[in-house]
């Protein structure tokens, strides 16, 4: 799809440019030498604050279901929207 860019011939000398300094940017990464380096998922080292997984609310689904227009079995019911 980028093939069929138009570009108008004053505008192909600076898109010519942009893509030789990519492509020079591209050269650079791949002249560091990564030998021995372990690859990393981010930049810091993260570490995520853990808590405790306990329940920290109480069961309040009679209550949320005593005001549904239709409960069967603990479930919510609606209308068959599709045949």
């Amino acid at each position: 799809m980028l093939a069929r860019i138009e570009t108008t011939p004053a505008e192909a000398g600076e898109v010519q440019s942009k893509l030789n300094d990519i492509f020079g940017l591209i050269e650079r990464l791949r002249a560091v030498d990564t030998t021995g380096i372990e690859p990393m998922s981010h930049a810091g080292d993260l570490a995520l604050r853990l808590r405790e997984d306990v329940v920290t609310e109480t069961d309040r689904r009679a209550q949320y279901q005593a005001v549904a227009p239709k409960v069967e079995a603990g479930l919510y019911l609606v209308p068959k929207v599709i045949e």
